[in-house]
């Protein structure tokens, strides 16, 4: 839109053609009032709203507006930790521009994106990365949310509790038949009942419900896997087929791996199957490289869990921080760790609609 006047006003999409099986990455306010949003099938989406305009990702220069953006981040603080190619979280305690006022600085950020990029953005104030999230959401697009230290006890009663992080439809619809609509519903609850309801979710969420998150801004964010997938316009009739395709998978990882810091290691192969109904499982093994025969083994494994036609396959690796050496007695924990956490990775599959 912003490099092409014409599409204001029209209902936008970045993503995949409706035709190969293409889905939607993002899409503009207009195509959301159709009830459009991000990972809808592009032929649905285009259901719902035949004049859906649906334009090719260009990753180039959606990197090239994110290193514009965070070069500005960089102009009020060094404490910023990047979410995603757009979103990050900044610690502006320390800065003292603007008389360190967290609401002129987000207003200045928001002022300097708009005329040296071109694009609106949205942001949030508050006094801990929960609340700022949940800010930065309020008021899309381009707006500014502050949240003082003050009305947190007021603003997060009413905060209804799906939009806690964490949240999803199962845990909510769980939520509603307990009556719990509002964090001040969930904060009723007696820790006990909490853990009893949610396991050891519950203690995060009676936190969430008091406005409590104390999480520092990190800035070096830790990797936990690569990975790369396809969704192929012809379904996978067999495991034959599946085969067929890894090696250029397994060439795709290894062009991701090689731009990923070498202060990493391997601990997991993984694959990722999506059948032609959406039921998906992932499959995953330990390993301290990217074997073939293991990727060959492990799609085996998951095509026989559904043994049908696949949509959409996938091939990564599970990562760990590399340190300096360990204690030996910290390396056979760890071993002990992985060897546990692998014997019920192999027992789980995910089905999502």
């Amino acid at each position: 839109m912003r490099d092409n006047p014409q599409l204001l006003d029209k209902p936008v999409a970045v993503g995949g053609s409706p035709q190969r099986r293409g889905v939607v990455a993002t899409c503009n306010y207009v195509a959301r009032q159709y009830g459009i949003h991000s990972a809808m099938a592009s032929a649905t989406a285009r259901k719902r709203c035949p004049d859906l305009i649906i334009i090719k990702p260009d990753m180039e220069k959606y990197r090239q507006a994110s290193t514009l953006i965070q070069q500005i981040f960089a102009r009020y603080t060094e404490l910023i930790e990047p979410l995603s190619l757009d979103e990050a979280y900044l610690d502006v305690s320390q800065c003292e521009l603007l008389d360190g006022s967290a609401t002129r600085i987000a207003e200045a950020i928001r002022a300097e994106v708009r005329q040296q990029v071109g694009i609106t953005i949205s942001a949030g104030v508050a006094p801990n990365k929960f609340l700022a999230k949940i800010a930065s959401d309020w008021e899309k697009p381009d707006g500014l949310t502050v949240i003082k230290p003050e009305q947190v006890a007021d603003f997060v009663a009413r905060l209804p509790v799906k939009k806690l992080h964490g949240v999803g439809k199962v845990t909510a619809a769980r939520m509603q038949k307990l009556g719990i609509h509002t964090c001040a519903d969930l904060a009723k609850l007696s820790e006990e009942a909490l853990t009893q309801h949610f396991g050891s979710f519950g203690e995060r969420l009676r936190q969430l419900s008091l406005g409590i998150d104390n999480r520092p801004v990190q800035t070096d964010r830790i990797r936990k896997s690569v990975s790369v997938e396809n969704t192929y316009a012809r379904d996978l009739a067999s495991v034959e087929e599946c085969m067929a395709e890894l090696p250029a998978l397994i060439e795709q990882l290894h062009r991701r791996l090689r731009r990923l810091d070498k202060d990493y290691l391997i601990q997991k192969q993984f694959v990722k199957i999506k059948f032609h109904d959406f039921v998906q499982t992932t499959v995953e093994m330990l390993a301290a490289s990217t074997c073939p025969d293991n990727y060959k083994s492990l799609c085996e494994q998951g095509f026989r869990r559904g043994n049908k036609p696949v949509r959409l396959l996938g091939v990564g690796v599970r990562v760990l921080p590399q340190v300096d050496e360990p204690e030996a007695d910290t390396v056979d924990q760890l071993a002990l760790e992985l060897e546990m956490d692998a014997l019920e990775s192999n027992t789980t599959e995910q089905n999502k609609p």
